[in-house]
């Protein structure tokens, strides 16, 4: 699996969001209570832009006329529908059996472990002859 760096951690504080173009794919990467989350941008009911939409928590009842609150902008509600999905598992609310969207696995990683990596820069011999410098390629 190919690793890309799509941002600083302080680019998206809790409760932000980010939208990064990644491999041709438009996907959008979500600070939820400072765990990260990456959804791709394609709402599958219909194909809209899914991570501009509004964030919302999810609403319950156990019995009719009483309602609870929970989970505040764990939710994110389709702009073009209202479909909503769960921005940790991709999950539909709406039709949680068969509809799901798409997620990626999002690491949080000091900045000097990537820059070590395993890179390396090309080199090529050079050698003095008669006060010439020649580059062998």
């Amino acid at each position: 699996m190919t690793r890309h760096v799509v941002a600083a951690v302080a680019e998206i504080p809790p409760g932000g969001r980010k939208l990064v173009e990644v491999g041709g794919r438009s996907i959008g990467v979500f600070n939820v209570g400072g765990a990260f989350y990456a959804l791709l941008n394609r709402c599958p009911h219909q194909g809209g832009s899914l991570c501009l939409g509004e964030r919302v928590g999810l609403v319950l009842s156990e019995e009719p006329g009483i309602y609870r609150y929970t989970r505040p902008g764990e939710m994110l509600r389709s702009p073009w529908h209202g479909w909503e999905f769960d921005i940790r598992t991709g999950q539909s609310w709406c039709d949680p059996r068969r509809t799901r969207v798409r997620t990626y696995p999002v690491s949080v990683e000091p900045g000097e472990m990537l820059v070590k990596g395993p890179y390396q820069a090309e080199t090529f011999p050079v050698t003095v002859e008669a006060d010439y410098l020649v580059l062998e390629m």
